[in-house]
């Protein structure tokens, strides 16, 4: 396919820019959110018979005037059903320092520890050609940071050795004091928050390694995880460590010849326990986001099961893909051009994910991003 076939005309009004919440003005005029992450809208796409749910039933089946909203996930799925979550764990990656000398304001952008002992990262700074081997870096905070430049890795990719002494976790909650919560300036461009930091984590998250959440699981409170919980639907946990190839730009037009950035995958034994049991079953095995499916995907034996990995994967998805473990999925509204929308459209098909969001371009009240709407995709 290709990149121009992804191509829709997104008001800028309809990128969200905070998750689900309902506002309060205080009696001193200060504005005050309260945030309901299983409160945005659904939409339900049923692949088969083509159909697109946009609002809840009533006794007799017609559609009623209230919208879907996430908490009625629940209610199209049945005991044994399963469930995959990416458990992965987002960290304060954007930090703001200062070059040495010339007091210059720089962005470092925390991508990965490569040495636990040296203190040694790979991150991205901004502005690149100011940044060379041998700067010090300084960071404001309760006590001095400093971090060395000691190697080009790309165009803004830099290895920085951190001078620290002291213990290594302390040296960690030293480093992320001084961050923030990494959303994507792509789609969000007021100020970063201190709550940011809980939004933009999955209320499952355990893993550390995310520099962006996986925004599908973002929807799930432990509420509502509790509600899937006594209904009888199993939960499997993989992890899939998301980088920022999830937003960078594709530059080519024939999609075969794009390259996705590696990301790190882990798959117990036990989702795989959970997963292939399901399958034999022939229940619903839903992928909750792109990662999720990219994993499975990478992980699936010959035998069409899932097995266990550790490693790395730079799998891309895109129509047409026959998928081997998942039956349903929830995904997010995506941006145009996204290799996330591609994916999507991989699964529940081209024209089919295009037309439901011709709806919800339509409908000025669904929200796209990171903190946008869902849709829940179903083989029926």
């Amino acid at each position: 396919m290709k990149l121009s076939q992804f191509k829709f005309k997104l008001p800028e009004e309809q990128i969200a820019l905070y998750p689900p919440h309902r506002v309060f003005e205080n009696e001193d005029g200060t504005v005050e959110r309260v945030y309901q992450r299983d409160k945005c809208k659904l939409m339900v796409v049923h692949r088969k018979s083509e159909k697109i749910e946009l609002y809840k039933k009533d006794i007799d089946g017609n559609d009623t005037d209230e919208m879907l909203n996430f908490r009625n996930i629940v209610d199209y799925f049945q005991e044994g059903d399963t469930f995959v979550f990416n458990d992965t764990a987002v960290f304060p990656a954007r930090l703001f320092g200062t070059k040495e000398k010339t007091d210059a304001k720089i962005e470092v952008f925390l991508l990965r520890e490569l040495n636990e002992e040296l203190r040694l990262w790979d991150v991205l700074v901004e502005p690149a050609r100011k940044i060379r081997i041998g700067n010090k870096l300084f960071f404001d905070g309760d006590g001095p940071m400093v971090a060395e430049v000691i190697d080009n890795t790309t165009s803004r990719g830099r290895t920085l050795r951190f001078l620290y002494d002291g213990p290594h976790e302390e040296f960690k909650e030293s480093l992320y004091a001084l961050g923030e919560a990494p959303l994507p300036r792509q789609m969000i461009t007021r100020k970063v928050t201190p709550q940011d930091m809980e939004d933009f984590q999955c209320v499952f998250a355990k893993n550390e390694g995310a520099v962006t959440a996986p925004t599908s699981g973002l929807h799930f409170s432990k509420n509502l995880l509790k509600r899937m919980e006594i209904k009888g639907i199993e939960m499997a946990f993989i992890t899939m460590h998301c980088g920022l190839g999830n937003f960078r730009e594709i530059d080519v037009e024939d999609l075969s010849k794009h390259k996705m950035e590696s990301e790190e995958i882990h798959v117990g034994a036990e989702a795989c326990r959970i997963v292939n049991t399901a399958k034999d079953a022939g229940r619903r095995i839903c992928a909750v986001g792109t990662t999720v499916q990219r994993t499975l995907e990478t992980a699936i034996g010959a035998d069409q099961h899932l097995k266990e990995f550790d490693g790395w994967t730079n799998k891309f998805i895109y129509p047409p893909y026959d998928f081997g473990i998942a039956n349903a999925m929830v995904a997010n509204f995506y941006l145009p051009y996204s290799t996330l929308l591609m994916l999507t459209c991989a699964y529940g098909g081209y024209d089919l994910v295009m037309k439901s969001y011709k709806e919800a371009l339509r409908d000025s009240r669904y929200r796209f991003g990171t903190y946008g709407d869902a849709m829940l995709i179903l083989n029926d």
